[in-house]
C-alpha cells in the first residue's frame, strides 16, 4: 500500500511515492509470467484516476507505461478496469481515460483559479499574506526544538524514518536537514 500526501499540481516526476508504486508494479509484472509466457495478474488499485496525475498527458503517459508492462489498473471511484481478461484495453477504456483525466486537469485548474482569485481579493481589501512579522524562530530556538530530529539525521537515519521516530512531518525534517546542512 502506497500513500502520498502531495499537491495535485506536482508533476508525476516529482511524486516519489507514485514513482515507487509504478516501479514496483513493473518489477512484479515481470516476475508474474507463467511458463507459457502468459501474463498473470498484476493490478494497481488507485482510489481515483486523478491519483495518477492532474495533467491529462501525464496520466496517459503513466497509463501507457503500466500497460506496456501488462499491469492492469483499477480505479475505485470510477469503478473502471483498464485491461480486460485478455490483457488488452477494453474498447471504452481509452475514451474514459482521456475524458476523466481531462476532467481532473480542469478541476485542478479551477482550484488554482479560485485560490488565486481569493488571494487577490484578500490583498485588494488590505490583507497581507505570509507569517506575521517577528514570528520566525531563531536558529538557536529551532536547534533546541528539533534536537531529536538533528540527532537522528546526524546518525544517518533516512528522512522518512526520522519523521516517524520524532513524530514530525517529512517536510519539517527536510527543512531542518537543509537549514542545518546535515
Amino acid at each position: 500500500m502506497y500513500t502520498e500526501h502531495i499537491s495535485g499540481a506536482k508533476k508525476n516526476g516529482e511524486r516519489q511515492v507514485l514513482r515507487e508504486a509504478i516501479e514496483r508494479c513493473k518489477v512484479e509484472a515481470q516476475s508474474f509470467v507463467s511458463d507459457s509466457g502468459t501474463q498473470l495478474g498484476v493490478i494497481l488499485l488507485v482510489s481515483e484516476l486523478s491519483r495518477l496525475g492532474r495533467n491529462a498527458f501525464e496520466v496517459l503517459e503513466t497509463v501507457k507505461e503500466l500497460v506496456d508492462y501488462r499491469t492492469n489498473i483499477y480505479m475505485q471511484k470510477e469503478q473502471l478496469t483498464l485491461l480486460g481478461d485478455d490483457g488488452k484495453p477494453s474498447i471504452f477504456a481509452p475514451i474514459m481515460l482521456a475524458t476523466l483525466s481531462t476532467c481532473a486537469q480542469l478541476e485542478r485548474d479551477n482550484i488554482s483559479f479560485r485560490l488565486n482569485s481569493g488571494r487577490k481579493q484578500y490583498i485588494a481589501n488590505g490583507g497581507k499574506l505570509g507569517r506575521p512579522a517577528g514570528s520566525n524562530k531563531s536558529k538557536d530556538k529551532k536547534r533546541e526544538e528539533y534536537k531529536e530530529v538533528i540527532t537522528l539525521l546526524n546518525k544517518g537515519y533516512a528522512i522518512r524514518d526520522v519523521a516517524k521516530l520524532s513524530g514530525k512531518g517529512i517536510s519539517t525534517v527536510q527543512r531542518i536537514k537543509k537549514e542545518f546542512l546535515i
